[in-house]
């Protein structure tokens, strides 16, 4: 009886390389809106998005395959494509436009408190005492970063920090559709299809917004930093969290996430000259605190995160 306890679910050496592959993931993710940031210097926010993912889709067509999906589940991932690609990027670069990578990459710190929030309404779980704490530290953060500014820029700051945080909102119904249908589907088919069919609508909407994206007059370092945000950050991230999430309970990988708001902020100060005051200091401590909280008591399970 005894033995039985002590059987791996899963090999040592896949679960070491699936923790592996999540914190890697973590890693390219917290250069998103580094490379976005780059880019914009340079063009619009839509155009900025779609550049972003005509490169990833590029590189996820050679794992394309057949779908097989039931015409209902079509009908998901539409929703699910629509909410997680066109909705939540535009919305959360142009909040970035208006903020700095450093804020931008925190507020990405609440993720785990929203899928935590997620959680309990619509899956029916009950957060404890320690997560509502939590919950409450994080809320306490969100408002020591948008309000503790004082330049003559501190509105544009405060509108752009809380639409990356309503982008994450919106992510919520991307991330909980997604996991619906990779209960009978490969998670490699869910993303790549995801992806493709949110590119078409992305495409749709830059063109009769934006009109065609420029190709002339770009520089050199602002296409490395598209294709860098498109392959490296997009498709080649959903794809090693996609495989780990596999390999690893999602209540522990999702610890890794909490590696983009730490090192975008790093990254955002120092290749950005980004300066944080103390109050956006505090804030992020409390941001960070909490999210390492929820997930390491394995209160939210992200699975399929594309950022």
């Amino acid at each position: 009886m005894a033995s039985t306890e002590i059987i791996p679910v899963k090999p040592p050496a896949n679960q070491g390389l699936g923790y592996g592959a999540c914190a890697l993931a973590g890693c390219l993710w917290s250069t998103g809106f580094y490379f976005g940031k780059i880019a914009l210097g340079e063009m619009s926010v839509g155009h900025m998005v779609l550049y972003r993912f005509l490169f990833a889709t590029a590189a996820l067509l050679p794992v394309l395959r057949k779908p097989r999906f039931s015409r209902h589940e079509w009908g998901l991932l539409l929703v699910a494509a629509f909410l997680g690609v066109p909705v939540q990027f535009l919305v959360q670069f142009y909040g970035l436009s208006l903020t700095t990578v450093s804020q931008a990459a925190l507020m990405v710190g609440t993720m785990p408190v929203i899928l935590a929030i997620g959680a309990t309404i619509f899956a029916h779980e009950k957060l404890d005492r320690l997560g509502w704490i939590a919950l409450c530290g994080s809320t306490a953060g969100v408002g020591l970063i948008v309000f503790s500014g004082r330049s003559a820029d501190a509105g544009p700051r405060l509108t752009g920090d809380l639409l990356v945080v309503a982008s994450l909102v919106l992510s919520l119904g991307w991330i909980l559709l997604n996991k619906r249908l990779m209960l009978g589907n490969s998670p490699l088919s869910v993303t790549a299809w995801g992806v493709l069919l949110g590119t078409a609508m992305l495409t749709v909407w830059v063109l009769l917004v934006n009109g065609a994206p420029p190709v002339h007059g770009i520089s050199l370092r602002a296409w490395l930093a598209l294709a860098a945000s498109g392959v490296l950050c997009t498709a080649s991230t959903t794809l090693l969290w996609n495989w780990g999430i596999h390999h690893v309970p999602a209540s522990r990988a999702g610890v890794f996430l909490n590696i983009e708001p730490a090192m975008g902020s790093v990254l955002g100060i120092k290749l950005m000259g980004d300066h944080l005051g103390p109050g956006t200091l505090a804030g992020g401590a409390l941001i960070l605190a909490a999210a390492v909280t929820l997930t390491t008591s394995g209160r939210a399970e992200p699975e399929g995160m594309l950022e």
